[in-house]
């Protein structure tokens, strides 16, 4: 069993157990199982899923990283959305928002990728795409 936290810059987003948890880092998926090894990863915008004895729960998150030692899992984000709390007509639009925003010639194209990506998560966290 490990023990979770999920910090972002309001304060403490969420404390649990995990007996699993998967997540993707800039270099790609991985999971975690009590008793890994020590590790940190820089995480990507991405689905991060806690599971506890065979209940699952998804989240969006927008990167950040993760930090596990001793069964003691950190997790540092900006953003983050449970399943339940992602707006998904808030999420299309955003999606439409940054669209245009790359078609345009005056536009911070990185920032609107980004934007884009995190949208684009949001609505597969929610199975929506």
């Amino acid at each position: 069993m490990m023990d979770v936290k999920i910090i972002t810059p309001s304060g403490l987003y969420a404390e649990c157990s995990a007996t699993q948890i998967n997540a993707c880092s800039v270099e790609g998926e991985f999971g975690l199982l009590s008793n890994h090894m020590p590790m940190v990863a820089m995480l990507d915008v991405s689905r991060l899923e806690i599971v506890n004895q065979g209940e699952k729960k998804e989240y969006a998150i927008s990167g950040g990283m993760l930090h596990f030692i001793n069964n003691k899992v950190n997790i540092l984000t900006d953003a983050i959305e449970g399943n339940e709390e992602i707006d998904l007509e808030r999420a299309a639009k955003a999606k439409e928002r940054a669209e245009k925003r790359l078609q345009s010639v005056d536009v911070d194209s990185r920032r609107a990728e980004i934007a884009l990506k995190r949208a684009i998560n949001r609505m597969k966290v929610k199975k929506a795409l």
